[in-house]
Parts: C-alpha cells; sequence; structure tokens
C-alpha cells in the first residue's frame, strides 16, 4: 500500500484530543450468566490497549457497554471523558467503531459508502464531499471510489471500514478484530493504518484473534478470562509473568550429545531429537556461559535456539485454553 494510505494528521478544525477510556468494577450479566464480573480499564488517549481472551471470555460484551451498545448492570465508565450510561449521545459523538463484519455496503461503490457516511454524521454535502475525497485519497481506495464494493478485496474493504469510521473524525475507536481473514500482507497494511491513526492522536481499543497483532501493536494489554482481568500490562511487562525460558542445544553427533547430556544433568533430555533444554532468561550473561562451557568441554552443538516466554505462553498460562497462535473470540 502507498504511503498516501497512512491516516494524516486530524484536521484543524477537530476538537481538542479528549481523555481516553476507563472503567471501574464494570459489571453484566445474562440471566444466571456474569460475562463481566467487576473488571478494571485504563485507557490512556493516543495509545493503542487491545483485549485479549478465550472465546466467552467477555472482549465484545465490554466494547458494546463502552460504546453505548449495552448498558452495564454495575460500576462506573469514561469515554471521552463521558459517562456511557449517562451520557451516550456525548461518548457517540467522540467515538467510531468498526466491528468484526465488515458495515461497507457491496452494491454501491466505495464513494458512496463515504457519502452515506457523511449524511449520517449530519456533514453538510460540500463537507461530505470534501472528507470522503480526503479519506479515499489516504486509504489508497481513490482509484476504485467509482466501483461498486463487492469487486473489492477483504484488505480493500477493511480499509474502506475504517475510512468510514473515520468521517465523523473520533478520537477514539473501537476495533473489533480488524484483520480477521486478511492475508499477511493486508494485515499488515492494517498494521500500518492503526500505527498511523496512533500517531494523529487516535485512541484504540483493539480486540484481536492475533497474539502477534497485540504485540506489535498494543501500548498495553488485558487479558480477559471467565469474566475478569487475569493480568495487565505492556507486552514485556506480561512475558515476564510467565517462566519458561529456555536454550535449546541440538547435536548431530550422537556421542556428543550424550557427553553434553552427562554433564548438564539439569538439562532435559530428547534423546529422539538429540537436544538439550537449559532453562534460561535468554540474557547476554547465560548465553555466554553456556558457549564458554561448551567451547572448555570440546563439544559442539549445531544449534543453538533461544527461546523466551510470549504472548502465546502468556495467554495459555491465564486462561488454560491451550497454547495457539490465534485466540477465539
Amino acid at each position: 500500500m502507498s504511503s498516501s494510505a497512512i491516516p494524516a494528521p486530524r484536521r484543524a478544525d477537530a476538537p481538542p484530543s479528549a481523555a481516553g477510556i476507563s472503567a471501574t468494577g464494570l459489571r453484566k450479566s445474562y440471566g444466571e450468566k456474569t460475562v463481566l464480573d467487576g473488571i478494571d480499564l485504563s485507557v490512556p488517549a493516543g495509545t493503542v490497549f487491545a483485549l485479549l481472551g478465550p472465546n466467552g471470555a467477555g472482549k465484545t460484551t465490554a466494547v458494546k457497554i463502552l460504546s453505548t451498545l449495552i448498558s452495564a448492570d454495575g460500576g462506573q465508565a469514561r469515554v471521552a471523558g463521558h459517562d456511557p450510561a449517562a451520557e451516550p449521545q456525548a461518548v457517540r459523538a467522540a467515538i467510531g467503531v468498526t466491528g468484526q463484519f465488515s458495515a461497507v455496503d457491496g452494491l454501491i461503490t466505495g464513494e458512496e459508502n463515504m457519502l452515506l457516511m457523511a449524511d449520517l454524521n449530519h456533514l453538510p454535502k460540500r463537507e461530505g464531499r470534501r472528507v470522503a475525497a480526503e479519506l479515499l485519497e489516504r486509504f489508497d481506495l481513490t482509484d476504485a471510489a467509482k466501483k461498486p464494493a463487492s469487486t473489492y478485496s477483504g484488505g480493500m474493504k477493511r480499509r474502506l471500514d475504517i475510512a468510514m469510521t473515520l468521517v465523523g473524525d473520533p478520537r477514539i475507536i473501537f476495533l473489533d478484530e480488524p484483520t480477521t481473514g486478511l492475508d499477511p500482507r493486508a494485515r499488515h497494511n492494517m498494521w500500518q493504518i492503526i500505527r498511523g491513526l496512533v500517531s494523529g492522536g487516535v485512541t484504540v481499543f483493539l480486540t484481536t484473534q492475533y497474539l502477534e497483532e497485540a504485540d506489535q501493536l498494543a501500548d498495553s494489554i488485558a487479558v480477559l478470562n471467565n469474566g475478569k482481568i487475569a493480568a495487565q500490562g505492556t507486552a514485556d511487562e506480561l512475558k515476564r509473568l510467565i517462566p519458561g525460558g529456555h536454550v535449546r542445544l541440538r547435536f548431530s553427533d550422537p556421542a556428543a550429545y550424550r557427553n553434553a547430556a552427562s554433564a548438564l544433568r539439569e538439562a532435559a533430555r530428547d534423546d529422539e531429537a538429540l537436544a538439550l533444554q537449559l532453562p534460561s532468561d535468554g540474557s547476554q550473561r547465560e548465553l555466554r556461559s553456556i558457549l564458554d562451557w561448551l567451547d572448555s568441554a570440546g563439544v559442539e552443538a549445531d544449534e543453538l535456539t533461544v527461546h523466551t516466554p510470549d504472548l502465546d505462553d502468556v495467554f495459555f498460562a491465564l486462561t488454560g485454553a491451550g497454547k495457539t497462535q490465534e485466540i477465539a473470540r
């Protein structure tokens, strides 16, 4: 995608950046099932916040409450400085919501989709056309603007979807799994767009299926499990919560493997793969110590790999949902 697809800074006549998002003791139940059990969230303005969790954890419910689609049973929330329950119109004026399923109408053109959103945002005709043209250019959709949206690729539809969300110049955007179903190139393009939004002062509340996505984009992450926040912090802070870092040594010579295994009795053995696994935090000091020992013992490993806990490990440890690259919604 060309550089023109990266959103530019907000318009000079836009309102000043408002506060971010916060929630304290947020609760929601459906019948006897408690979906949110007193969660606390804090999202500073101009940052990306990622909410992760297994299927049924309550992520979508939290988004719906914060975006005024449903009401909470208890607790307090502030979005752009307003209470979603008491001031829903003020919150709606400050936010944009892009759901998991595209809001794009495939029967009309990309430009017509944009102009429809301009009408819904009560922009004057001339202003609506100006904003639509600006956004289509910024999201690299000008050449396709006159074509039916049904002819767009998945990545183009997702870009149009977010462009439509930006027509009202929201300062806070909720993105519900924005890259689901996109190929790797389109996904990386979408990441570039999200980074561009944040550099322009927009606050992004993101739910995602992809752990790598949260790791790449989020300033802070919360893991929601059984209606509660299991952990919250930066990606690095969450990774430090989880033990399991190790160094793996693989040998092609069985004799060298046996010698190393005899000397490194604390190492876990994999006799079939001729590999040893040593607990390690992956620090330079530990790696140097292992390499010095191999050198002094005259043992040569064919491969040395370092594993430090990643968000996969964090998610598995906090939710017990099974290690996987994708998180169920």
